[in-house]
């Protein structure tokens, strides 16, 4: 997700190639750039990879369901080291194969707006993936919608880039984050993406168990359940539903 994801940004937005001239208008540069990041995400996780471990990608996604008791603490441990250090190979890759594109981008480095408070970048990366985290748990806790989850983060994760991107680069993950600065050397202002996103994440489980209706239940914590796929998650629920579309 970090090699493809960020390659989309070097495309789009790296000095000297075609884009500029293909499509002059930034604004629409960075709605394709969602498009294709975001979709990114979610051909991962209905791929066959994707089905057997859930496709979380995102340590704040593994946290929520670890704290709603879906996942046990070695799995969640084993996750989440998991993706920074797939985010970290997937930025060291991003700069072997575009060299000099990938750095006239900054290596694909989530950053604070020019002229935006530290405050505010933070306040919206925490609202942001608290939105995402609260929209992924009322879609897999809903028989007829989970298996649109996919779909709808890519929407969502879209139009998040393309709205925020130019006030704080839209992290929402930590992996996605911490593996460019690595890359790069650079950590200034990088703590914002290191706790926003997961204290978002706390946030949005919190609304989701506030908005919740009593009895509702998470019925699979993999974003694309396939019943076919062996799963290691704490559901408490037998998922029946198949993932073929409706007749």
């Amino acid at each position: 997700m970090v090699f493809f994801g960020l390659s989309a940004v070097v495309f789009d937005f790296g000095a000297g190639l075609p884009m500029e001239r293909w499509i002059p208008d930034p604004s629409l540069r960075l709605l394709l750039t969602g498009v294709c990041f975001a979709g990114t995400g979610s051909l991962v996780a209905i791929s066959p990879l994707g089905r057997l471990s859930g496709g979380h990608i995102n340590p704040s996604v593994s946290l929520a369901f670890w704290l709603h008791g879906k996942m046990r603490l070695l799995d969640f441990v084993g996750y989440v080291l998991a993706q920074m250090l797939g985010g970290a190979l997937g930025a060291a890759a991003l700069v072997g194969v575009w060299r000099k594109y990938a750095s006239s981008v900054g290596n694909g480095m989530t950053r604070p707006g020019v002229g935006w408070p530290l405050g505010e970048v933070f306040a919206f990366e925490v609202a942001m993936t608290g939105m995402l985290v609260l929209f992924i748990f009322i879609f897999v806790s809903n028989e007829r919608l989970m298996r649109w989850t996919p779909l709808m983060t890519w929407i969502v994760v879209a139009m998040m880039v393309w709205l925020e991107a130019p006030i704080s680069g839209t992290s929402l993950n930590p992996a996605r984050s911490v593996g460019p600065a690595l890359v790069s050397g650079i950590w200034q202002d990088q703590w914002i993406y290191a706790v926003a996103p997961p204290l978002g994440g706390i946030l949005g489980l919190l609304a989701f168990r506030a908005c919740s209706r009593a009895g509702r239940e998470v019925l699979t914590c993999k974003l694309f359940h396939a019943p076919n796929y062996r799963s290691i998650f704490k559901t408490g629920t037998r998922v029946t539903v198949t993932t073929s579309p409706p007749r």
